[in-house]
């Protein structure tokens, strides 16, 4: 009874098997955001810093006195002066616009100002030429234009959170991008509508990451999700911020990107360690490693011809592999699941009894009589492999191939099958049996190979093994495959087979009325 009840559940476990996975992966997404997620960024820099001040390992101290981060302090010291208020900053307020408010902004005009006044600027032009260094780096943008400049007049601008800072040494993945791109086109807004350029980024990384889209997307719903728990106005801040961000690292056309070809690069070339740091807290190794940007670069070894040769074949075989997407994989075991279910005793009920839970073997016998079910001949439909699986199929299959005169095919499959269970001391006898039956010149059942095969089967045969007429076995499987099985299924030899069993002109019935009569 425990094994009948375990066979009810099983099906349904099967069937659900997808749907929790995704749900599980779903939830994990949301866990993994919303503990980096930005609104986590001061505790997080709170703990960063903490590590630093106990000397934490595993974290390397930024190089303060590298070209770039001195250039970085100097700003974000700028940046910090003009926000504190207290301080004789720049007053943070919320401008009321027609039919909505716009939150923490300040204008270009009180920032030109500030300028001039505490940093001793006498001509309006070069403080205007700083605040756009400042802003070209992302420390202040505007909020209505992709172009990171200041202006002095009445435009709007934001500071960006210290999350963003460059002197986190970011350099995001263009998987990030995606995950942002595709996050602005679920979101029913106007202002985070793509623009052009925007979405021709998105549909190139589209194609380039179509193996895993899917998980791209998932990621992105899961932090819209997020996104919609927040306080409106927090949401709106927040948003700015992150396209703000990639305006940095993923400009306008035309506009200067001030990562592209810096000092940080041409330190990063000669560091064969460096990683990339993911903006949403995931590298792509799955390790938790220091920034190499500020590592100092150690001499390293000019790269040999061994070398350069492990590197080709490593990615000579990265290129022949065979990748899906979960999703299919899961179709397909579902489909599978689906269709082997009423051959599964466990799960559909078999006549006359289940042998594992019985001592009645007579469902089994009937699965080896030479007079097969219904059931039996459905199955060889399924697949060549089915069929072939069927000591009956086989040989209605052979039976079929004969009519065509192309028995030789499955006669030469079923040759190397049996190679491949001998004995090892008659391997090589039989190989070369093989070899003048099939494949040499005027042999009495020759078959059609291509030259690669035939090539490589002769080979094969100057130390001949049970595998070596695995090549051309596939080739002929193929063949068989593509070719004489459809045929096969559409032929009157199964038909009438299938349409008898269907209506009950099978002997199977009165033979397992003769066992139970007997037993």
């Amino acid at each position: 009874m425990v094994l009948v009840e375990f066979g009810a559940r099983y099906a349904g476990a099967v069937h659900k098997l997808f749907s929790q996975f995704m749900q599980f992966a779903c939830k994990v997404a949301d866990l993994v955001y919303s503990i980096l997620c930005r609104s986590c960024v001061p505790a997080l820099v709170k703990m960063a810093e903490g590590s630093k001040d106990q000397g934490g390992t595993g974290v390397a101290e930024p190089e303060e006195d590298s070209p770039n981060m001195i250039v970085y302090r100097k700003m974000e010291d700028i940046v910090t002066r003009i926000q504190d208020e207290k301080a004789g900053g720049v007053a943070i307020r919320t401008v009321k616009s027609f039919l909505s408010k716009i939150p923490s902004v300040v204008s270009g005009a009180d920032i030109v100002q500030w300028l001039m006044k505490n940093l001793s600027i006498e001509d309006p032009a070069e403080a205007i030429h700083l605040g756009s260094l400042i802003a070209a780096h992302g420390y202040i943008f505007p909020i209505s234009d992709h172009v990171l400049n200041l202006k002095d007049d009445g435009t709007l601008y934001r500071f960006q959170s210290p999350y963003f800072w460059p002197s986190n040494c970011w350099e995001p993945e263009n998987t990030d991008y995606a995950i942002y791109l595709c996050k602005r086109t679920m979101q029913n807004k106007a202002r985070l509508e793509l623009a052009d350029y925007e979405a021709e980024n998105l549909a190139r990384l589209q194609r380039a990451f179509a193996r895993k889209w899917e998980f791209i997307f998932m990621q992105a719903e899961a932090q819209v999700k997020i996104d919609r728990k927040k306080d409106k106005a927090e949401r709106k801040i927040l948003d700015s911020q992150e396209r703000a961000f990639w305006d940095v690292h993923r400009p306008v056309p035309g506009c200067v990107n001030t990562t592209e070809m810096d000092i940080r690069k041409c330190r990063r070339e000669k560091n064969p360690h460096r990683v990339k740091k993911s903006v949403y807290g995931v590298p792509d190794d799955g390790q938790t490693q220091p920034s190499p940007i500020h590592i100092s670069s150690q001499p390293t070894r000019k790269p040999t011809k061994e070398d350069v040769q492990k590197e080709i074949t490593f990615l000579n075989i990265q290129l022949d592999r065979h990748c899906m997407k979960v999703s299919k994989v899961a179709d397909s075991l579902m489909i599978y699941t689906e269709q082997f279910m009423e051959y599964d005793p466990f799960v559909m009920g078999v006549d006359p009894s289940n042998p594992w839970i019985s001592d009645d073997t007579t469902c089994w016998d009937m699965e080896a009589s030479r007079e097969p079910s219904q059931q039996r001949v459905k199955k060889w439909s399924y697949s060549l492999e089915e069929a072939l699986k069927d000591p009956v199929g086989r040989d209605q299959f052979l039976r079929f191939l004969e009519s065509e005169f192309s028995s030789e095919n499955l006669r030469f499959w079923l040759a190397v099958q049996d190679l491949k269970r001998r004995p090892l001391q008659e391997v090589s006898t039989r190989a070369q049996e093989i070899w003048q039956e099939f494949l040499a010149e005027g042999a009495p059942s020759s078959i059609n190979l291509d030259s690669h095969s035939y090539e490589r089967t002769s080979q094969n045969l100057k130390d001949p093994g049970r595998y070596s007429f695995e090549d051309a076995q596939e080739h002929i499987f193929k063949l068989m495959k593509s070719d004489s099985y459809a045929r096969f299924l559409r032929s009157n030899i199964y038909q009438d087979l299938l349409l008898a069993r269907k209506k009950g002109k099978s002997l199977t019935g009165k033979r397992l009325t003769g066992l139970m009569q007997s037993s």
